[in-house]
């Protein structure tokens, strides 16, 4: 399975193991999930993820180790869409990528993503993507 997940869901899945953000981690490890990225969205990652607020959270070398997996198993893929006109314009990177690759987008904030906005992709919370795609039938 393969989908473009936000930087929020990411943090928020490194930070809270036993949430549905971190099963969506989970499902990296084990390689069920693949994220689609392009540069923006890895750049994105490393700047959030070396944030002086996240060091109580993970050692720099956890850290490191991270970004290094991500920079190595992700999807690499150019966007063929510009969105704009998003409630938070930082969002249009993720959506862009998504609706090249005909990828879900998980995301904490679907609000940033209006429905008018989306085209044919599904912006989903890491609970019903989880749902949707890995759960037992």
């Amino acid at each position: 399975m393969k989908a473009v997940v936000d930087t929020n869901v990411l943090v928020s899945g490194l930070i809270n193991p036993d949430s549905y953000p971190g099963r969506i981690i989970d499902l990296l490890r084990v390689d069920a999930l693949q994220i689609v990225v392009d540069d923006r969205i890895l750049a994105e990652y490393h700047d959030v993820l070396r944030r002086d607020a996240f060091r109580a959270y993970f050692s720099e070398q956890d850290r490191e180790d991270i970004l290094e997996y991500l920079d190595n198993t992700a999807l690499h893929t150019a966007s063929r869409f510009v969105v704009l006109g998003l409630p938070d314009s930082g969002g249009a990177p993720f959506l862009e990528v998504a609706l090249s690759a005909e990828v879900p987008l998980v995301t904490g904030n679907a609000k940033h993503y209006p429905l008018e906005k989306r085209g044919n992709c599904q912006v989903l919370s890491a609970k019903e993507f989880l749902q949707m795609y890995f759960s037992p039938p």
